[in-house]
């Protein structure tokens, strides 16, 4: 069965049919929020930073929020490949121990440990990320507004069930109540049009690195936010997933040229978090007419373990058994080997036959 299935937008389709896909043509590579679902992506991302870019010479603006920015500024450190083997390490090593009648740990104690994690794996290396020669780092945040402009115990649901009702009424809606921070590269602009939502980007600096990307990966009730990041406005700083689940931005409208591909774990490209049970928002629109995704097939997801990717769901279903979980979790990253293969072969003979309509 094969394992990988190649999306395309209108242009890059007409890319692909009269020039292939080639290493120097992408200027832009999205890294979705998902929290494990990501792991599934580690060959993807092995071979593609480590071996396939390392063949061109552009810029590249790499554009991630939650797990997605943790694997983005992961591509920036010297030697790609064996930082990301760390990261799918460290990521499924994760265990946050119940202490006697939690039924989950609480959010004050995940952001300490988590934190932490953060903080020992890019433990002076946070210059390769800022000055890489070639790679513009973009880390989304949820940044609130009013009633979500600090985290409390009873503002912060409040501010929640009317951001839900808020978003479904209509998306830029949604703006009223978290604001899309990206904290960019010092001086690289967005590779995005940025009219569809309201925006605001930052520097990312050695001070705000990573309150940045712990910001990025804060999400709600599960970790706490953080608050008031260095460089940026005042206020509660949350997953980015929640403004850009996966990160569904007006690419053709960016200044830049050039394909953005887009190494997924599923076909839909879904605009936000609270979008993901509003089926009409998960199609393609005319923002993604210049995008290549490589995501797995479903039919080939159902021979993983336990029938699906990996997500935050098992931390649940094994509960203590953390060796059971990193067991499953570790089977289906190795298996994910498949999509690189897959990917390297149609890279050779490329055959445009093979490119379904995004």
């Amino acid at each position: 069965m094969r394992a990988l299935c190649i999306h395309a937008g209108p242009a890059a389709r007409r890319h692909i049919e009269q020039q292939g896909l080639s290493p120097d043509a992408i200027s832009t590579i999205p890294a979705a929020a998902g929290g494990p679902k990501g792991l599934i992506l580690g060959p993807l991302d092995r071979f593609i930073f480590g071996d396939w870019l390392t063949r061109s010479t552009q810029p590249l603006h790499l554009v991630g929020a939650s797990i997605g920015a943790w694997r983005m500024a992961t591509a920036c450190l010297n030697d790609p490949v064996a930082a990301f083997e760390r990261l799918e390490r460290d990521y499924i090593a994760q265990h946050y121990e119940l202490k006697p009648g939690e039924k989950r740990p609480r959010a004050q104690r995940v952001s300490e440990l988590f934190g932490q994690n953060l903080q020992s794996f890019y433990a002076g290396r946070v210059s390769e990320v800022l000055q890489h020669p070639r790679y513009r780092l973009h880390v989304f945040t949820s940044r609130g507004r009013h009633i979500l402009g600090r985290e409390q115990r009873w503002r912060t649901p409040l501010g929640y069930a009317g951001a839900l009702l808020a978003n479904t009424l209509h998306r830029k809606a949604l703006g009223s109540w978290l604001e899309r921070v990206v904290f960019s590269t010092p001086g690289a602009a967005l590779p995005f049009a940025s009219s569809d939502y309201p925006t605001r980007r930052v520097d990312l600096s050695e001070v705000n690195f990573s309150q940045a990307l712990q910001a990025s990966c804060s999400i709600p009730f599960v970790l706490q936010a953080v608050h008031d990041v260095a460089g940026a406005p005042r206020g509660a700083y949350w997953d980015g997933g929640l403004t850009d689940y996966h990160l569904h931005l007006n690419y053709a409208g960016a200044p830049m040229k050039g394909l953005v591909l887009y190494p997924h774990f599923q076909k839909a490209v879904v605009p936000g978090w609270l979008d993901k049970h509003l089926r009409w928002r998960h199609g393609a629109t005319p923002f993604l007419d210049n995008m290549v995704l490589l995501a797995p097939n479903p039919l080939w997801v159902k021979t993983l373990p336990n029938g699906k990717l990996p997500d935050r769901s098992d931390f649940m279903f094994y509960g203590a058994d953390q060796a059971g979980r990193s067991r499953a979790w570790r089977a289906a990253t190795a298996a994910s080997a498949q999509l690189v293969d897959e990917f390297e072969g149609w890279l050779r003979q490329t055959d445009p036959r093979q490119v379904l309509a995004l």
